[in-house]
């Protein structure tokens, strides 16, 4: 028998696993009834007040979208189709640091936009590389947890941050990215955006699509090296958030191309890797490119507080023509997001300026802390009524679906062909980076797992890199060994 105690909700129940959602299929909806995934991810969003838990710092500014090609084929949604010109907010950040902690500190960007569309307020809350860590929410807590810091000392501790990744071997693909030169950008101007995320886009005849979201910035992609990003975060601490500011306050305002690459709906039952998995991506010969606008930041906030630090952003804030997808950490945010706002800003954030859509807003929820708009003292307060209260409208609603097996169990996402933990990170280290970025490369993981006390993560480090690429693995254990 084990002599490691089970893990157990907080009222003391054992729960049947710490990796797996409960969830309808392999691919299916996740279960509300997931009591431990509902209670772990719920009172992870309440640790911190008043910042955000992940990605506190940040900045960002106002802009507009205006669609430049033709994806009326595959989605309905009125912001995407030709010729329209959409109002836009846009919030960048990190992930691991807190509100005061240097913007050149190597770490995954956010990137998140929300699009104020005559039919509600549409976000694309994602990142600047196309995967992520892991797959399925419920470890979402953890993984950040290993990024944060220790509760006795307060500090980083590099063995948390290795042990969780070498027992996580899904988050190979975005380590690769982090430790690359992606995981020091030379500004938020300079680097590319993407929803990570697959999602489901509908047309007007009802056709399903699977689709990510590209953002490509037309000042190109720069980045700094380790030297240099220690420099700048000792003399500049807000480097990234003063370059935005600045640049737009002088008139040059950055731009990014969005496109996106489409799937047929039944394509995805075959592909030869799980193309609902946010540890994988599509290539590109598979999947082309295809142009749907230009999105650009033209105004700065005005009061940084009520414009930027209030703004929520939820990948729950979808429109006709646009839903989720079976993506189970997507899933997993849908209900965290909107949660963790309501606790950081408060039950009726959206009534803020900052978040409340163009679009009218007709619905039966009232009173809260915050509340300030109501409707008169004659409407109905529930549904269904006999006075004239709103009506949902499935048709108008444009949701979309997919399907499941319908039998509710605890595991990884359905395997494909080709899928593996660490084949897409070995490819894009033999095949994407150059010479010159191996070197770096191979330099940034010496240092990363130098700073690792324990020589069993130590050794499970080396492992985790040489299932990426064998060399890369051989390499370094020879200048681990050089360092010592």
């Amino acid at each position: 028998m084990s002599s490691t105690p089970p893990t157990t909700t907080q009222t003391g129940a054992p729960v049947a696993s710490d990796a797996h959602s409960l969830s309808a299929g392999p691919d299916g909806s996740i279960g509300l009834h997931d009591r431990y995934l509902v209670e772990k991810l719920a009172q992870f969003n309440r640790e911190r007040i008043p910042e955000r838990i992940v990605h506190a710092k940040g900045g960002g500014a106002f802009g507009e979208f205006v669609v430049t090609g033709d994806v009326s084929a595959y989605t309905r949604a009125a912001v995407f189709q030709p010729g329209a010109v959409t109002g836009t907010l846009q919030r960048f950040s990190s992930v691991a640091g807190e509100q005061g902690s240097p913007d050149t500190w190597r770490d995954v960007r956010g990137f998140s936009v929300k699009f104020y569309t005559a039919e509600g307020n549409y976000d694309i809350v994602g990142n600047n590389t196309p995967v992520f860590f892991i797959r399925d929410g419920i470890k979402f807590p953890d993984f950040i947890h290993s990024q944060k810091r220790l509760p006795g000392s307060g500090l980083r501790d590099a063995d948390m941050q290795w042990d969780f990744w070498t027992l996580s071997p899904e988050s190979a693909h975005q380590v690769t990215y982090l430790m690359g030169d992606r995981g020091l950008p030379r500004s938020w101007r300079h680097m590319p955006g993407f929803g990570s995320h697959t999602y489901q886009w509908i047309n007007a005849d009802g056709e399903r699509f699977w689709v990510k979201y590209h953002f490509t910035a037309l000042q190109g992609n720069e980045e700094i090296d380790g030297a240099e990003a220690e420099a700048i975060a000792g003399a500049d601490a807000d480097y990234y958030r003063r370059d935005l500011f600045e640049a737009i306050e002088r008139g040059d305002h950055p731009a990014w191309k969005l496109q996106v690459q489409v799937m047929p709906y039944d394509d995805a039952k075959t592909y030869r890797f799980n193309p609902f998995d946010l540890t994988k991506v599509w290539p590109h010969a598979d999947y082309p490119l295809i142009e749907v606008g230009v999105h650009t930041l033209n105004r700065n906030p005005e009061n940084f507080f009520a414009q930027i630090e209030q703004a929520a952003f939820s990948p729950a804030n979808t429109v006709p023509g646009i839903d989720i997808s079976p993506d189970k950490m997507l899933q997993a945010r849908v209900f965290s997001y909107p949660d963790a706002q309501r606790y950081r800003v408060g039950t009726n954030y959206n009534e803020l300026p900052v978040n409340a859509p163009v679009a009218p807003v007709h619905n039966y929820s009232q009173d809260g802390a915050g509340r300030h708009g109501f409707t008169p003292a004659d409407a109905p307060v529930y549904a269904p009524n006999s006075t004239g209260g709103p009506v949902a409208d499935a048709q108008l609603a444009g949701a979309g679906s997919w399907e499941s097996d319908g039998e509710l169990i605890r595991s990884a996402v359905t395997l494909h062909a080709e899928d593996d933990d660490f084949g897409q990170a070995g490819t894009l280290y033999r095949e994407v980076f150059d010479d010159a970025a191996k070197e770096r490369f191979l330099a940034t993981i010496t240092g990363a797992v130098g700073a690792v006390q324990s020589d069993e993560i130590r050794e499970r480090a080396i492992q985790y890199w040489t299932s990426v690429d064998a060399g890369l693995g051989s390499a370094l254990r020879t200048s681990l060994a050089g360092a010592r």
